[in-house]
């Protein structure tokens, strides 16, 4: 068993972090106990709580850095195309939910209760996956109020968003991506068509 004056408060936080991330990776949330992350780390179960309120305060830590991968793959996918699209974003984001299923389902498994209000900070970061896929829909129509595009904006991504839960969550293993791929541009680009025709309406 490891002793507290190893690590900082900070240091500890971060190995608790990294070994709940790992369970909820190769496992699954539902192998993610307070006990098997401090038998893993070498500390107690109060350590744990020492640094996270509770297990929905570490919950909430995990999908955090997964909305922070999210992020990082849609502005990747960006880089990597001389014309960045919203098919692109849309791909990349069906790409990484896939190879990250567990960890990337976890972010959508609400773990709160009605009454908890979700923290600014994150709700920061999830306003920075839905920010790319708005930056796109101002190239279309950059005269229109900023509310309007980010109203069209969530909507088509809920629709990608739902496409991918409903194709992986059955049988991930068994998914063939390439007709969900094909389903997703479908949705983008008959959306896309519809709302440049009566976005001004």
């Amino acid at each position: 068993m490891a002793k507290r004056s190893e690590h900082s408060l900070e240091e500890l936080k971060t190995l608790v972090l990294k070994a709940a991330e790992t369970i909820v990776i190769e496992e699954g949330f539902s192998a993610l106990k307070v006990r098997r992350i401090a038998m893993d780390i070498g500390y107690t179960v109060g350590s744990i709580y020492m640094v996270f309120k509770n297990m929905a305060d570490l919950i909430l830590h995990i999908n955090a850095k997964t909305l922070d991968a999210i992020a990082a793959e849609l502005k990747q996918a960006q880089e990597c195309n001389i014309e960045p699209s919203l098919e692109t974003l849309a791909i990349a984001y069906l790409g990484y939910a896939s190879q990250n299923f567990n960890r990337w389902r976890n972010v959508y498994e609400n773990p709160f209760s009605a009454e908890t209000k979700t923290p600014d900070w994150y709700q920061d970061k999830v306003d920075n996956v839905l920010a790319l896929v708005d930056a796109r829909f101002a190239k279309f129509k950059p005269e229109l109020a900023e509310g309007h595009r980010k109203r069209a904006a969530r909507a088509l991504w809920y629709g990608i968003h739902g496409i991918c839960m409903l194709s992986l969550t059955g049988e991930p293993d068994k998914t063939d991506i390439n007709d969900v791929e094909e389903t997703i541009v479908l949705l983008v680009r008959s959306f896309l068509q519809g709302w440049i025709e009566h976005a001004d309406e």
